[in-house]
């Protein structure tokens, strides 16, 4: 038996490790990155000059970490593309990338950096971590060799992955996660299979993906259904589709969805259209930003519960379908038409007085709306759309999708295309649908792109409806449903 003052240091550091693991809430922080972009060209630069490049970017990352961690973030997530930008072919690349080990190897570049061959990116970034004690999210560029043995192996002799990396507050490397749903990427190779990604800290269990996985099964529902993750790490270049597909607008739904917490960070570049960060608990924003007019980076930070599924403040489990299908159909006008929204070919119908109750059905979808406006303005036109089917553009994933959306114009053929702004409020509205699928995020924009948080809910048989009159102008209203199992195979669109 060991003697008392033998098991007091023992029972000190078990004691601080139940503490830490019983913490309910974290500080979380994003940061959006206006990334200084490489010189276009086909031909690499030299490793010098790519540095060069890199440096540059992680100067203005670092000093978004130093105030994070000032201000009491635990960890910050940094954007996808982040450090090195896009102009790539995939021979231009390859001077920024950087042979990234398997976590298990148990590595802290800071203090080892030439353990795995020259890592100056991840040396700086795990020395980042350390020196201001905070998990620090980055999206970096992976090389792995391979040879004739390997039937995928490409002509030129490696793989190159997108990859996000999570260094610790020590430093260390505790994940590593290789892009699975590439998005026109022709500079990086598909992962063989998807990789799950998950690791422990004191304040809940994270998983990781990147940008265009969060449409897909593998690795975003499988992160949160079969691993239980509390909280999704996102680093992404998203760019912005109204009416649907706004960061913000989508990531939040997302999170109310799946129920999780999700830090998601963009890259800012107004040209493409990328902006939208966000901090999105499974209740709903905890703080975002949505900036077009100017060219500034800019920090978010906000506390999140540590394990949202046990939190009070999370909403319960939705049956999106329930009241759709115990309803008769509401009455169904005579102003049905198709629309177009990012090439998907939409049932549409408008709302031709102030308040009604209306049905439009699109093969299996039928989608039921309640409204009252505010006012009925004879300059502005909404429409309650439905589409059901296989969106085929820039990626191939079956959607389920019901909207009440503002248009451009009183012309109705251009229902479904962008517009940011709107005058008309309602007093009450309340959307359902008979969705196959049991995915489904709800969405609410108004005018300006903004959220409205605290002013929606989703009862637990699948109606949105608005918790009053709404505050500001609306430009949609939408459930977005993901029927993953109608998919095709990702083998079929994505190996060459």
């Amino acid at each position: 038996m060991l003697p008392s003052q033998a098991l007091l240091p023992a029972v000190v550091f078990a004691l601080a490790a139940l503490q830490a693991l019983a913490s309910d809430t974290f500080t979380a922080a994003v940061y959006e990155h206006t990334v200084i972009l490489p010189d276009l060209t086909n031909e690499p630069v030299s490793p010098s000059e790519a540095l060069a490049l890199m440096n540059k970017n992680m100067d203005v990352l670092e000093g978004a970490i130093k105030e994070a961690a000032q201000q009491g973030a635990h960890i910050i997530v940094t954007p996808e593309d982040g450090i090195y930008g896009w102009r790539f072919t995939r021979e231009s690349i390859y001077p920024y990338l950087e042979d990234i080990p398997d976590p298990a190897v148990n590595w802290i570049p800071c203090t080892d950096p030439s353990r795995f061959g020259p890592a100056p990116v991840q040396e700086r970034l795990s020395c980042m971590a350390r020196n201001n004690s905070i998990y620090v999210v980055a999206n970096i560029g992976d090389k792995k060799p391979c040879d004739s043995s390997d039937s995928k192996c490409p002509g030129d002799g490696r793989y190159q992955y997108n990859t996000d990396v999570v260094f610790d507050t020590q430093g260390k490397l505790v994940a590593r996660y290789h892009k699975y749903n590439l998005f026109g990427e022709t500079q990086f190779n598909y992962p063989k299979e998807a990789e799950a990604v998950t690791f422990e800290t004191p304040f809940g269990k994270f998983g990781i993906f990147t940008c265009f996985d969060i449409l897909f099964y593998e690795p975003a529902v499988v992160l949160v259904d079969k691993m239980q993750v509390d909280t999704v790490l996102f680093p992404t270049a998203w760019m912005n589709f109204l009416p649907f597909l706004t960061a913000i607008e989508f990531h939040s739904a997302w999170a109310m969805g799946m129920r999780v917490n999700v830090l998601a960070a963009n890259t800012h570049n107004t040209s493409m259209e990328m902006t939208g960060s966000g901090i999105y608990a499974p209740a709903g924003a905890r703080a975002y930003s949505y900036n077009m007019k100017t060219e500034d980076g800019h920090l978010l930070i906000a506390e999140l519960d540590a394990h949202p599924r046990l939190s009070s403040a999370s909403p319960p489990a939705v049956s999106w379908n329930s009241y759709a299908l115990s309803v008769e159909k509401f009455s169904q006008n005579d102003h049905e038409f198709t629309g177009i929204i990012f090439e998907d070919p939409f049932t549409f119908t408008e709302l031709t007085k102030p308040e009604g109750d209306l049905t439009v059905c699109q093969k299996d979808l039928c989608c039921h709306l309640r409204y009252k406006m505010a006012e009925k303005r004879d300059d502005e036109v909404y429409v309650l759309g439905a589409f059901d089917g296989l969106h085929v553009i820039e990626g191939q994933y079956y959607l389920q999708i019901c909207s009440l959306l503002k248009c451009p114009s009183t012309n109705l053929s251009t229902c479904g295309e962008s517009v940011e702004m709107a005058q008309t409020r309602f007093e009450m509205f309340s959307l359902s649908g008979t969705f196959g699928t049991s995915y489904v995020f709800p969405e609410v924009l108004y005018s300006g792109v903004q959220l409205a948080p605290g002013e929606f809910q989703v009862l637990t048989d699948g109606r949105l409806i608005s918790q009053n009159t709404t505050s500001k102008p609306v430009l949609t209203v939408t459930l977005f449903g993901r029927w993953y199992e109608k998919d095709p195979p990702l083998t079929d669109w994505t190996w060459p």
